[in-house]
This record gives structure tokens, C-alpha cells and sequence, in this order.
């Protein structure tokens, strides 16, 4: 054979081969896509959002320090700016404006336990407390010195430190800093702070034990009611201030504080322009990896709003900035098999890492013009306390005159009185929260009530600003998408009565949507028909919903069944898979202002669009109906997009917040792992009613299984009772109806499927 027939026949042979590979892959994805590569998408979204939450993290903290750069001096000769600062400062962390009370501190004794408990001829020690607001007391010790005091301090200990060993009475070699500023001449309050030891956080009388810390404990149901455990404590210190102010105005006023306590000391002094200069020790000015520490120190918003160099650099007074002591923790040890609680550590920050916080503090300071406002002693290894203690002071008081008397350290057990308070305060604190959880139901219904209900488009037009709010603010909402769809897609099932696909959708770097879509196989030319999305619960996958080969677990493979049906049916993977992996990502977005559901609604934004491009879809009927995780979808998703024509939550509505924060209810969330459950001042703002009503009038559905464990079926009906009504008031009342069904945590396919014939038109006869 010649060369030229060996090159003709060669080069028939490569156009077949290519030929016969394309017709192979155009069986294996859609048209108007490419072909998915195979793998864990899953958990490859898992990790991709976490990748996207670290850059932005990043790219948020250099925008901010430009944004304060460029605009210090502006806004520092502007008192407006300053307060709103301090307002939203205040809302970030629930802090109420209470009226400023000069009432005198308590001495807390009893006939058996005197208030003093140490005495020398300096100072004297006394237990004390003081009102803060109703149903809110702090407690803690006076240290009261036998001549004038030439400063009054706040010194603040970190939770794990009680205020006796800060005191100096304990010799535990801890940080004794309230007694060198005793023996300095100060007058000093050490306030109580929630430990982050276990043991309170249970409730025998339902049976009910947890190896939570009771700092998580009390930060969990606060942070549903709009209030953090830090904001809380800052709350009570407040009047201590007045308090101050009040006995003696002419005496300077500081506050100093180590680890959370210096937190708490940084904000106090941006608070209150009376405050003269405060002393941070053993706390770190970077809260990018707050994720990574104990889950009290999750603040939403926190890093969207502000820095801590920014505090310290808008504050009256001057700072110290030390780091003798940076406190340890090694996160919550498992009790037996409990293991509720959530990680995180606390460890000292690498030395390069606080010279490059001091170098943006300085920065910040230069461009304000007061660089001596703030002194760093915190890389100086010949620091010792009673020298840090001295130079705090004289950014106060004149102090050369006066001799330094250093006190001799005592060794006194405290630990009986120190538990009892702690249960006082950790009491005390459940009590308030418990308490704002029954005041809610009307603090919501106020909210709802400034929206005009009185007709279908009224309601319509006038509760816009509400559902932006709650896109906004409660949820928070992603940037616009940065990238094109690029939509790729792959063969996963195929049979007689449908085709499946995996797809997967572009949204921002290593940011993407991904679910299977199933077509029905009897589709006509031309033919178009409604979508049901159906979403799956925590750790599921696509293939729970929508498997038809086998009847699955709790899913019952609802999403196959509605395509054998005739819908066409799109089944989204969410990202709450991986225990903590995802967890993590809910840490590390609140503090941006954002959630894991910011990123489910974008992914439900951008899948709608492009099930909107295919053309036997019909556009305007797009139904959702989730599972467990996937009905808690179901209440949020939809009340956002407005695309989705009607809504099915099964297996999870409920008294939500009641569910998330008491702690007298068995299946509170306050018992479990699920950490990530809350969602910031959700309790003052919208519970599952005020989501349903943002659905309406769009056709919403419950599904419930008199067994189910993820509630009762008494808290399930009280909750929607308030959704019928407010359908019945739109004159809709036939756009509502909830199934009670005998059987538990699963699908039941019976009602709900005739719920989405009705409101979508399919399938036409059975």
C-alpha cells in the first residue's frame, strides 16, 4: 500500500475516532454544556467555599484598614460618626442602653459569710454585686484602698481566672493583675466572668447531660436572642463605670484586662469617653481566625464593621498594649461518649504575627496624628507586671510621688465561693435569656406589624424591604456572582422513564452549584413542564433524593418518584456536609456578616436562572420541597427568592427559636452538636411563621410526622397556626395546609404530592 493511501486511510480513521468520540459524549451531557469531569463534588464544595472565606477574610481586612486610612481624620472631628460607631458597635454585640445608674455596689455576705475576705493596711477586699437591668446582676470583688486612690480601675480577668486569683489571694501563679494595680493605690473592681470549665451545662430533671463549656452554653441561646456572652459581660460593666464617675468624679477612670477581659477593655474604652486609658494584656488584635477558638468568640458582623485596632485607635484614651500573658485552652474534653460541644483552642500568636498588628495600629494612629496614645510593650522580655502595672498607671496619675507598696502574695481557697457564684451568674444569665425567648413572639409580630398585611398586593409591594432585610442582615448576602455559569453536566442514571444528570455551575472562585437533574424520558418536542426542587438534609447528598434505582432512607427517593410523575426534577447538593468541616464555614462567614445559607441562596439563585435557560422548563413553575436541613432550606431560600412559585418544608418546621434556646425542652438544639444551628438575634427578627410570611402568597406547605424527633407535634401546630392565620387575613387560606402524617423523620409523598398537582398543574391525570 502507497504512503498516500496509508495517509488517506489514517486520516479517515482519526475523523471517526473523533466523530465517534463526540457522539459519545453528547450522550453523556446535556446540550449547551460541557462535559463534568468526575468526583467528590461535594466535598470539594465543602472546601472551595472555606478557600473563598479565607480570601475574602483577607481581602476584608485590607479593605477596611484603606477605608479607615482614608477616611481617620475625617471622621474623628465628626461626633456623629463616632456614635453611630458606637451604635452599631453595641448592636453587634447586644448591648441595651440602659439608664445610667449611680446606686451604690451591694456587699454580698450573709451572717455566716462576711462581704470582706482579706484585709491589710493598704486595701481592704470585699464581695460584691450591682444591678445592671432588670433580671441582670454583676458580681465580683472591690478592692478598696484605706487612703484616696489615685485611680479607679476595671480589671478585668479572662474567664478562667477568678477574680480572687486576680486578686492575688490564691498564689496559683496566675496573673495577679488586679492586686498589682492594688498595691499600685488604685481602687480596683474584678468583675466574674463565665468560665469555660463544664459541669453546669445540663438539665437532670429531662434527662440531659452535655460536655459543653458553660461560656458555649450561654453563648449559644444568647446568640439567637441578639446578645453575645461578651456583650453581655460588657453590659454589666458599664455601671461600674457610673459607679466610678459617681463617688468620685475628680479620680481617673481605667480598665485593664487580659485575654477575653482585654477585649472587653478595648471596647468599654471606645464606649465611654470617661474611661482615660486602658491596659490590654495577653490578647492578640487580629480576629481573622476567631473560627479556629472557643465559639464564644464568634461575633457576627464583628469583621464587616470594625477591627480592633480600630477601637483602640477611635478611643478618648490612651492604651498599653502588653503580652505577658496570653491564656491557654485546649478546647472541651468529652464527658463519657458526650461530645457536644463545639472545637476550638486558644494558643499564644506567633511574635511576627503581633509586630504586624502593631505596625497597622501605628499606621492608624501616624494618620491621626497620635502616635503617643498608644504604648506597645508587648515584644519587650524585660517587661514584668508590677512595670507594666507602673506605666499603665502614669498614663493616669502622677504616681513618682507616691511609694510603689507592694503587697506580700496570700494563699486562701476560694473554690467553694468561686463555683457558687459562677452558678449564680451562669443561673442568672439563662434565666435573662429564657426570659427574652418568651418576650419574643411580640417583639416579632411588632416587626411584621409596620408592613402592611391587609391585602395580597399590599403585602406584596410593602414587604420588600423586609425580606431585603432579611436577605441582608439576617442571613447575609453574597456579592454578585463573578463568574459565568459555565454549566457542565454528566449521564448519572438512565432508564425507561428518566434521564439523569450531575451539573455543576460556576458562581465565584472555587465557588460553585451542583445538583442532578432529572428529565423525564415521555417529554414531547416542544413540551414544557413544572420543576420540583427537591433538597436533601444534613450530610445528604443528590443521590438521597433522587436515586431511582432504590427506595432511600427518610428521602423515600421522592425526587425519582415526582419524575416518574412527568416533573422534571432538580436536586441540589447544599454544603452542610462533613460534620465540622462545614460548621467551620458558618464560623468563619458570621463574623463577615454572612452564613452558610449566603451561599445556599446564591447557589439557588444561580440554578433557577439556569433551569430558566432550558427549554421545556416552565419558568414560572419552580416548586421547592426539602427534608430536615432541606426544610430548614425550605423556610429560607424561598422567603428570599421569589422565584420559587411555592414552598414544602418537611421534617422541620417548628417553634425554631424555642428550639434552638430552651433548655427545659429535650429536643432543644441546646443538647446536640449542631453548633451552627444559630443564626444572630434570628429570635428578635424572624421565626418560622415570619419566614412563611415572606413566602406567602405563594403557596406553602408542612409536612409532619407525629413521630418525628425534630419536634412535637404541640410546638409544630402552635407555630403554624400563626402562618393560617395570616394566609386566612390575606383571604388565601387555601394556598396553606400542613399534613400530619403517622410515621416519623422522612418523606411521605401523600398530601404534599397532591399540594404541587394543585399549584402546578401536573401531572394533568394520575
Amino acid at each position: 500500500m502507497s504512503k498516500t493511501k496509508l495517509h488517506v486511510l489514517f486520516l479517515y480513521s482519526l475523523i471517526w475516532i473523533i466523530y465517534s468520540t463526540n457522539l459519545i459524549n453528547a450522550q453523556k451531557f446535556l446540550p449547551n454544556t460541557t462535559l463534568l469531569e468526575a468526583g467528590d463534588l461535594g466535598t470539594k464544595m465543602v472546601s472551595g467555599i472555606g478557600t473563598w472565606l479565607d480570601t475574602k477574610t483577607l481581602e476584608n481586612q485590607t479593605l477596611r484598614n484603606d477605608k479607615f486610612l482614608s477616611n481617620a481624620k475625617k471622621d474623628s472631628l465628626d461626633p456623629k460618626v463616632l456614635e453611630q460607631k458606637k451604635l452599631t458597635l453595641k448592636k453587634i454585640l447586644g448591648i441595651i442602653d440602659a439608664p445610667k445608674s449611680t446606686e451604690d455596689l451591694e456587699l454580698l455576705e450573709t451572717l455566716n459569710n462576711p462581704a470582706l475576705i482579706f484585709e491589710n493596711k493598704q486595701y481592704k477586699i470585699l464581695k460584691i454585686r450591682w444591678q445592671v437591668i432588670e433580671g441582670l446582676h454583676g458580681e465580683g470583688l472591690l478592692i478598696e484602698p484605706k487612703g484616696k486612690p489615685i485611680a479607679q480601675i476595671v480589671a478585668i480577668p479572662p474567664p478562667d481566672i477568678i477574680p480572687e486569683s486576680f486578686c492575688g489571694l490564691t498564689n496559683d501563679k496566675l496573673i495577679p493583675m488586679g492586686k498589682i494595680l492594688a498595691d499600685l493605690g488604685c481602687r480596683v473592681i474584678v468583675p466574674t466572668l463565665i468560665d469555660r470549665k463544664q459541669g453546669f451545662s445540663n438539665n437532670l430533671d429531662i434527662s440531659r447531660k452535655t460536655n459543653i463549656p458553660r461560656r458555649e452554653f450561654i453563648y449559644r441561646m444568647a446568640y439567637e436572642m441578639g446578645f453575645q456572652i461578651n456583650g453581655l459581660e460588657i453590659q454589666k460593666l458599664l455601671p461600674l463605670i457610673n459607679w466610678f464617675s459617681f463617688k468620685d468624679p475628680s479620680i481617673p477612670i481605667g480598665v485593664a484586662g487580659n485575654g477575653d477581659g482585654a477585649f472587653q477593655a478595648l471596647v468599654l474604652s471606645f464606649l465611654d469617653n470617661r474611661i482615660k486609658s486602658s491596659w490590654i494584656d495577653g490578647y492578640h488584635l487580629n480576629r481573622n481566625k476567631s473560627w479556629s477558638e472557643p465559639l464564644d468568640r464568634n461575633i457576627w458582623n464583628y469583621l464587616k464593621y470594625f477591627s480592633d485596632a480600630e477601637l483602640i485607635s477611635s478611643s478618648n484614651g490612651s492604651t498599653l498594649i502588653s503580652s505577658f500573658s496570653y491564656p491557654l485552652y485546649k478546647g472541651a474534653e468529652k464527658i463519657g461518649n458526650l461530645n457536644q460541644a463545639a472545637p476550638g483552642v486558644l494558643s499564644a500568636p506567633a511574635k511576627d504575627l503581633i509586630i504586624k498588628e502593631n505596625e497597622i495600629l501605628t499606621s492608624f494612629l501616624k494618620t491621626l496624628g497620635s502616635e503617643t496614645k498608644v504604648v506597645f510593650e508587648n515584644i519587650n522580655p524585660d517587661s514584668t507586671l508590677v512595670h507594666l502595672g507602673t506605666k499603665f498607671i502614669s498614663t493616669l496619675s502622677d504616681i513618682k510621688s507616691k511609694p510603689i507598696i507592694e503587697t506580700p502574695t496570700v494563699t486562701l481557697d476560694f473554690t467553694t465561693t468561686a463555683e457558687e457564684r459562677q452558678q449564680r451568674q451562669f443561673n442568672e444569665l439563662i434565666a435573662f435569656i429564657q426570659k427574652s425567648w418568651r418576650k419574643s413572639e411580640k417583639v416579632r409580630q411588632e416587626l411584621i406589624s409596620k408592613y402592611d398585611s391587609s391585602t395580597v398586593e399590599k403585602w406584596e409591594k410593602s414587604s420588600e424591604p423586609l425580606r431585603k432585610y432579611f436577605s441582608e442582615e439576617v442571613i447575609g448576602k453574597l456579592p454578585a456572582a463573578t463568574l459565568k455559569p459555565n454549566p457542565r453536566s454528566r449521564i448519572i442514571y438512565e432508564n425507561k422513564d428518566l434521564t439523569g444528570y450531575e451539573i455543576a455551575l460556576d458562581i465565584h472562585d472555587n465557588v460553585f452549584a451542583y445538583g442532578i437533574l432529572l428529565v423525564p424520558s415521555n417529554m414531547k418536542v416542544g413540551e414544557k413542564r413544572p420543576v420540583v426542587v427537591c433538597q436533601h438534609g444534613l450530610e445528604g447528598k443528590p443521590t438521597d433524593v433522587c436515586n431511582p434505582d432504590k427506595k432511600t432512607q427518610y428521602y423515600n427517593s421522592f425526587g425519582a418518584e415526582l419524575a416518574r410523575k412527568g416533573y422534571i426534577v432538580f436536586a441540589p447538593q447544599n454544603p452542610y456536609l462533613g460534620r465540622d468541616l462545614f460548621r467551620e464555614l458558618q464560623r468563619k462567614a458570621n463574623p463577615l456578616g454572612l452564613s452558610l445559607f449566603s451561599f445556599i441562596v446564591q447557589q439557588h439563585q444561580v440554578t433557577l436562572d439556569w433551569l430558566k435557560t432550558l427549554p421545556y422548563v416552565q419558568p414560572d413553575k419552580i416548586g421547592f420541597y426539602g427534608l430536615s436541613y432541606g426544610g430548614k432550606t425550605a423556610m429560607r431560600v424561598p422567603a428570599i427568592l421569589k422565584d420559587y412559585c411555592l414552598s414544602i418544608c418537611s421534617g422541620d418546621f417548628n417553634e425554631w427559636v424555642g428550639k434552638n434556646v430552651l433548655v427545659d425542652y429535650p429536643g432543644s438544639y441546646m443538647w446536640t452538636y449542631e453548633y451552627e444551628m444559630y443564626e444572630f438575634n434570628l429570635g428578635k427578627t424572624f421565626n418560622y411563621a415570619e419566614m412563611a410570611m415572606l413566602i406567602a402568597p405563594r403557596p406553602f406547605m408542612v409536612e409532619r410526622g407525629h413521630s418525628d424527633g425534630v419536634g412535637i407535634d404541640e410546638m409544630v401546630g402552635w407555630e403554624y397556626a400563626k402562618v393560617r392565620r395570616f394566609y386566612a387575613f390575606l383571604g388565601i387560606p387555601e394556598k396553606t395546609e400542613i399534613e400530619f402524617f403517622k410515621g416519623g423523620h422522612e418523606i411521605n409523598s401523600k398530601d404534599t404530592f397532591t399540594f404541587l398537582k394543585k399549584h402546578l398543574g401536573w401531572p394533568k391525570s394520575d
